[in-house]
């Protein structure tokens, strides 16, 4: 074996074990809140000692930062992928929805550590995770002006959040009917409840 090749296993092996430790992260800050998982619980879960997590995060709050960057960076790289591989708005639309509802039924366990621990990140990584959020609603809101032309940004923005909240929101209620009802109901369920959401008429303007 060439000098070359243990290099790229062991870089490999690496980024394997990172993974691991976000995916044990995810897992046990969902169930257990952040402030209450230590290193070592992180170590236990992913198979290694607490000190070796050192070897890929300086801390506790790295491994916090490093999850909610990578999920945010994932949807917004596949939201962009989605968009480009559609023709129209409307084809884009049900696409960015499709693709949300697999993310949220595929990732229960980041939304809740999003909602529960965002205020544990280091300030420079919450600037970055709003950032890259943000950025992810304005291609929402881009796609849906095609369909609304007339409708103002801030509007589009709130239809954008409101049906975040209807997907994300979901597959925490769905585990208690277990997966069978999240692989065969709620993903065509949520995709059509969504769907009418973004595509219904604004509410006309009641004036006194």
């Amino acid at each position: 074996m060439t000098d070359s090749s243990q290099t790229t296993q062991r870089s490999q092996a690496k980024e394997n074990r990172r993974k691991a430790l976000l995916t044990a992260a995810a897992a046990l800050f969902a169930a257990d809140g952040f402030n209450r998982v230590s290193l070592e619980d992180l170590g236990a879960a992913a198979g290694v000692s607490g000190p070796a997590v050192y070897r890929h995060f300086s801390g506790k709050q790295a491994v916090l930062g490093a999850l909610l960057l990578s999920v945010s960076q994932d949807l917004l790289d596949g939201g962009r992928s989605v968009v480009d591989s559609c023709d129209g708005a409307a084809a884009a639309l049900a696409g960015l929805v499709e693709f949300h509802v697999d993310f949220a039924l595929s990732n229960p366990d980041v939304i809740r550590v999003q909602d529960q621990d965002f205020s544990n990140l280091e300030d420079d990584d919450e600037a970055e995770v709003r950032t890259l959020q943000r950025r992810y609603v304005e291609l929402w809101v881009e796609v849906l002006a095609g369909l609304h032309p007339d409708t103002d940004p801030a509007e589009l923005r709130m239809r954008a959040h409101a049906t975040f909240g209807l997907i994300n929101s979901t597959p925490h209620s769905v585990r208690n009917h277990g997966r069978r009802m999240a692989l065969k109901r709620a993903r065509p369920l949520l995709e059509s409840m969504a769907l009418a959401a973004l595509t219904a008429p604004a509410a006309p303007v009641l004036r006194g």
